[in-house]
């Protein structure tokens, strides 16, 4: 047999599967994280830590909240949590408050991973984003209270409760409204001879996707300068303000030509610098004719899952922001999203390696007829929604920069149950919405679209992520070579329709 290199065929002792043990305690990453993030050598990293939070062998653990001890008078419409008073026109607790505020302010679209009728409890709320919208409109939560900058305080106080038909709902829910509202203010500006250029400072996106800048113009400096003061201190803050050096322009609208804003530029390459962009080190090489078996399939991708793990725990002491939150807040983020961040290292910056040196090994893994037959629905929907992401990335061609603003995003997830400082968390996450939406602009100007595209992958890998911690681990070596195998054909057959080809009167290279 030839060797593709010496020392690169697995070893049956390695692949034991004593050696990767699935049953430590759900708080386990909880425990390998705090109190200070603690640098450990990648050798002597915990493997049952990492492989147990993996996505690709974790399942998920119900989280433990604590029950108020005060009895509750009032009671939340959308999730029964203890109300504060009258919110957006309804009884309400400051969560769905806030949850509401943000995805009207912020024009979010989500999507339901179930059959769009998700419970909604005080423990249940955080679990599907789209229902938790979905009830706050059916229960009556008016979005026109909400101001239009995003200001605390409503617009009237005494507005109350609204109907709305369920074709407008669908039209909210699906992000129709928000694209219809946006053209409409474009071509008011346009008749007004304001630029129709979308910039961070104007707030208005192609497509009918997110964007948390609100309407800015310079024709309008006058009447908007006091609210532009206001983004600039709710966003960034005079102390954080310093120490970035962000300009005021950064939340104007540029009458030069575009360019990439400085202070942009800074914080981008602060991103990328905290990223761990070498090739991973979990060898993937293995003789040729050499058959690989489920355990030493699966005993891998555990292991990949162990290195991808460690070095998000690396990337987070490495932040821009790392002082501005607490070692908790840290705990929890990484607690409810290292799935997340995982699938997307995987879609971007490590892809050459899964579509080459993974996709080798799964090729060489032959299923058996019982795993065949025994492969779940749930499997199937996962593998038909990953084929389709790496597709969708493949053709995005996400770049190192989009990518550590994606992350950072994702991440800083203000609605995750149990955060201690979901103000700070809120103005961090909009901060790096406007950098990447300045970035994507400025690099991609014949792209108006790529911004809202790439943001909308985000709900895409959340709802993928959570389906693929339901997954039975012994359909997960299957899994994975279907949809690599997929992925690497369609691959090689996009290579081949773009390869250069031989025009009439052209003579072939030698």
């Amino acid at each position: 047999m030839k060797r593709a290199r010496q020392g690169s065929r697995f070893r049956r002792s390695e692949f034991e599967p004593s050696s990767c043990p699935v049953s430590r305690d759900p708080a386990a990453v909880s425990r390998d994280i705090p109190p200070q993030l603690h640098d450990t050598p990648h050798h002597t990293t915990p493997c049952s830590a990492a492989i147990r939070h993996s996505p690709i062998c974790s399942r998920p653990s119900e989280r433990r909240v604590r029950l108020d001890d005060q009895a509750e008078q009032r009671s939340c419409l959308i999730c029964g949590d203890r109300a504060t008073g009258l919110h957006y026109g309804i009884i309400s607790c400051e969560g769905c408050k806030g949850f509401f505020k943000r995805s009207i302010c912020n024009k979010r679209v989500y999507r339901c991973s179930r059959d769009k009728n998700c419970e909604m409890s005080r423990k249940q709320r955080n679990r599907c984003q789209y229902c938790r919208l979905l009830k706050c409109l059916q229960m009556g939560m008016n979005r026109k209270a909400i101001r239009e900058d995003g200001m605390p305080g409503g617009r009237n106080k005494s507005i109350g409760p609204v109907q709305i038909s369920d074709e407008e709902i669908e039209r909210i829910m699906s992000g129709q409204e928000f694209k219809d509202e946006a053209n409409m203010a474009e071509h008011t500006w346009g008749n007004n001879g304001d630029s129709d250029h979308s910039s961070p400072g104007n707030g208005v996106s192609d497509g009918n996707q997110p964007s948390p800048a609100s309407t800015l113009s310079s024709n309008r400096s006058v009447e908007l300068n006091g609210y532009t003061a206001a983004l600039r201190e709710q966003y960034i803050g005079s102390a954080v303000a310093q120490h970035y050096q962000f300009l005021p322009h950064l939340f104007g609208y540029a009458a030069q030509p575009r360019s990439l804003y400085p202070q942009s530029h800074t914080l981008i390459s602060q991103l990328v610098a905290a990223e761990e962009l070498a090739p991973l080190g979990t060898p993937m090489l293995i003789e040729d004719g050499y058959r690989v078996t489920q355990v030493e399939l699966f005993a891998l991708l555990c292991r990949l899952a162990d290195e991808l793990l460690f070095r998000q725990i690396s990337w987070i002491k490495k932040l821009p922001f790392f002082c501005e939150l607490s070692i908790e807040d840290y705990t929890r983020l990484l607690s409810a999203t290292w799935q997340e961040l995982i699938l997307l290292a995987c879609l971007t910056v490590y892809s050459a390696q899964i579509l080459g040196d993974l996709a080798n090994v799964t090729d060489k893994y032959t299923p058996s007829d019982h795993e065949l037959q025994g492969f779940s629905e749930d499997g199937m929907e996962v593998m038909e929604k990953l084929i389709y992401l790496f597709r969708k990335f493949h053709q995005l061609k996400v770049s190192n920069e989009e990518y550590a603003c994606m992350k950072a995003i994702n991440f800083l997830n203000q609605d995750i149950r149990g955060l201690t400082n979901v103000a700070q968390l809120e103005q961090l996450n909009k901060r790096y919405w406007y950098v990447c939406q300045d970035y994507t602009e400025y690099k991609y100007p014949h792209q108006p679209k790529r911004f809202p595209e790439i943001m909308m992958c985000l709900p895409e890998i959340r709802c993928i992520a959570g389906k693929l911690v339901n997954v039975p681990l012994e359909q997960l070596p299957l899994l994975f070579k279907a949809v690599l195998h997929s992925c690497k054909s369609s691959l090689n057959t996009y290579r081949s329709n773009t390869s250069p080809c031989v025009t009439k009167g052209s003579t072939p290279a030698n």
